[in-house]
C-alpha cells in the first residue's frame, strides 16, 4: 500500500478535521482525491507542516490532522519535542513514512533504513505515539479523534507516487478557503 491508498482510505474521517498537509505531491493527492476547503495544502516549506499544524490546534479547539512524511519530519526534528512539550489534546500528527523523499525522486530517507521515527517521537517526549501498518491507518487515526489526546501516529507503508496534477489553485485562495473554515 502507498501514501495515495493510504489517502483515499482516511478521507472519509478527514473531511470533518482541519487538515495541513505535507508540501509537493502529499498535497497533490489529497487535493485530486477529496478537496476540501478545511484542507490546508503545503505548497512549500518542507518540514514545517506539524508545525503549522500545532500553532493551529494550540490556536483554536477544532481537532487538526496534520499529514506528513518521515522526509520532512526528519528536515525538522525540532517539531517533535515541540509537539511534546505543548500538548495540544485536539491535534493528530499522522507521519506517513515511506522511507523515502516521495516528492523529489524516492531517495531513500533514514527512516528507511535504521532510525525510528516512532522511537525519536517516544523520546522526544510524545505520550501517545502509535506505530501501524498501512492498512492500519484508518482505524488508528479514528481511534486517535475519539480519544481526544495529543498522537502521533507513524504509519508505514510502501514507496511510491499516484501521478495527480498539480494544484492549480492560488496559494491566496487556499489560504482565504482554509481561514474561512477555521473560522466556521
Amino acid at each position: 500500500m502507498i501514501r495515495s491508498e493510504i489517502l483515499k482510505e482516511i478521507a472519509p474521517i478527514l473531511r470533518e478535521q482541519l487538515v495541513v498537509c505535507n508540501i509537493g505531491i502529499p498535497s497533490q493527492e489529497l487535493h485530486a482525491i477529496d478537496d476540501q476547503p478545511s484542507n490546508f495544502y503545503m505548497l512549500g516549506t518542507m518540514g514545517l507542516a506539524s508545525s503549522i499544524g500545532l500553532g493551529l490546534a494550540l490556536a483554536q479547539p477544532k481537532p487538526v490532522v496534520v499529514i506528513d512524511g518521515d522526509g520532512s519530519v526528519l528536515t525538522n526534528l525540532g517539531t517533535l519535542p515541540t509537539i511534546a512539550n505543548n500538548v495540544a489534546d485536539n491535534y493528530v500528527l499522522l507521519i506517513i513514512d515511506n522511507g523515502s523523499y516521495g516528492s523529489t525522486g524516492d531517495q531513500p530517507t533514514y527512516a528507511g533504513m535504521k532510525t525510528s521515527l516512532t522511537a525519536m517521537a517516544r523520546a522526544a517526549g510524545c505520550e501517545n505515539v502509535v506505530e501501524c501498518r498501512a492498512e492500519e491507518t484508518g482505524a488508528v487515526l479514528q481511534a486517535a479523534l475519539d480519544g481526544g489526546k495529543m498522537t502521533v501516529i507513524v504509519s508505514k507503508c510502501e514507496s511510491g507516487n499516484a501521478k495527480m496534477p498539480v494544484i492549480t489553485m492560488d496559494p491566496v485562495v487556499i489560504r482565504d478557503r482554509f481561514m474561512k473554515a477555521v473560522a466556521s
